[in-house]
């Protein structure tokens, strides 16, 4: 049935693909008529279960190691309860078939549970599309899928991203910005399709950030540039982007903790993850075993922090959510302290609640986030040196096995310095009547 599958996607082209299922709103706006996106399937609902050992695979921009270092920063701290373990295998410059002759080796030895997948970019050719290149794209897709799945490891189909201008290295001078996107989001619905077909999950990359390019660009200005500089590899805000799609698709709750307050009976519960520790005098103290995912103090209006980019995807409302609510309150507005920052809200606002990761870019959780952050970078650092310098390297084709052992203990200490700054945190919330 799957090799009646790769032939029959050989056979996609932009119009029939287009024609496969229904489309995804577009804004009112002309620069979009060009694009023909798909609906992207629905994520299915917890996707990842406990103990997985997750694979995030792609080109260059995985190698940047940004999308995939806040995907482990957050699953390690936002769902800690998940025990997850993981690996990024970036690549420069590489399309979806030097993954498929790699991926035995790089890959599959540790024995992933779950994948990500991120290719496109280069197998685009950043040209104008021609159906050969959805035919080796397609073709390519069906078989990773089916070598993951051979070794029992769910896999999610990842789109590229948009680009933002014709990069320096094309050759192909006559295809404009717009042709190398439209060809992108051609591959963007094979992928869907290839998903719905082997029974994938699907993370779209390409269609947010097309459309929040173009929306950023009309607020901040031609300067921010979401899918790079060069038009191709993203600063953290189009990362943010890219890492959003992802989680998405693993289908989160992202309820990061809900902290209760009643002023009228002067009491207080938590969730689970987190320890009351005592409310009294309008203050809030709680041990927490989870985290939100720090998102700094950085400008929105510039591309470069991670902050701008959770305010142009629902980063926050959707997978960051540690929700105050304060119930009974007799003043018309209260002012709450955290750590150390304060805001005021309604009382009407915070009997509904509030999202204080959203509202405290640094809170009392910002230093001891950082060092579990720095500590996953250092992890995914390694990973590189680890796949490209040692295995595909001259100890690599000396001693490949004892080279993946050896290079095992190496890494080992580097997951255990994550897991040694991944500590509780006390904090407290204060409410004062304004």
């Amino acid at each position: 049935m799957r090799k009646l599958l790769s032939l029959v996607l050989i056979g996609f082209t932009a119009g029939n693909v287009a024609r496969a299922a229904g489309y995804e709103a577009k804004p009112k706006d002309h620069y979009f008529d060009a694009y023909q996106p798909l609906k992207a399937p629905t994520p299915e609902k917890h996707l990842l279960k406990a103990g997985d050992r997750l694979a995030i695979c792609g080109d260059s921009i995985t190698e940047q190691k940004m999308y995939s270092r806040i995907m482990e920063t957050y699953l390690t701290v936002c769902a800690p309860e998940l025990n997850l373990s993981v690996r990024q295998y970036g690549w420069s410059g590489e399309k979806a078939p030097g993954f498929l002759a790699r991926m035995t080796n790089d890959c599959l030895r540790f024995k992933p549970t779950i994948a990500t997948t991120c290719y496109g970019m280069n197998d685009h050719e950043y040209r104008t599309y021609e159906p050969a290149i959805g035919n080796l794209y397609s073709n390519t897709s069906v078989r990773i899928i089916e070598a993951f799945e051979a070794n029992r490891a769910r896999v999610v189909q990842g789109s590229a991203g948009c680009v933002g201008k014709r990069p320096t290295w094309s050759k192909f001078t006559n295809s404009t910005t717009e042709d190398l996107n439209v060809n992108l989001c051609t591959l963007r619905n094979i992928g869907i399709q290839v998903a719905k077909k082997e029974r994938a999950g699907f993370a779209d990359v390409f269609w947010p950030m097309l459309v929040e390019r173009h929306e950023a660009i009309a607020k901040y200005g031609e300067n921010y540039a979401l899918p790079g500089k060069d038009g191709v590899h993203p600063g953290w805000a189009g990362h943010v982007v890219m890492a959003y799609a992802f989680l998405h698709s693993f289908g989160l709750d992202g309820d990061i903790g809900i902290f209760t307050v009643d002023l009228g009976k002067k009491s207080a519960k938590v969730s689970a993850g987190h320890e009351l520790v005592g409310f009294s005098d309008g203050e809030l103290k709680v041990v927490s075993h989870k985290y939100p995912f720090c998102i700094g103090e950085g400008d929105p209006a510039k591309d470069d922090n991670i902050r701008s980019g959770t305010m142009l995807v629902p980063f926050n409302q959707e997978l960051n959510r540690l929700t105050l609510v304060v119930k009974h309150g007799k003043a018309k507005s209260y002012k709450v302290t955290w750590g150390a920052g304060s805001r005021v809200y309604s009382a009407a606002d915070l009997a509904k609640g509030v999202n204080l990761a959203m509202d405290f870019g640094t809170n009392p959780f910002s230093e001891n986030f950082k060092k579990v952050d720095d500590a996953v970078a250092k992890k995914q650092e390694f990973e590189t040196q680890q796949i490209k310098g040692i295995f595909h390297g001259p100890r690599g084709k000396q001693n490949m096995e004892g080279e993946a052992v050896s290079t095992e203990k190496e890494r080992d200490g580097l997951v255990a310095a994550i897991k040694a700054a991944f500590v509780p945190v006390a904090h407290t919330i204060k409410i004062e009547a304004q």
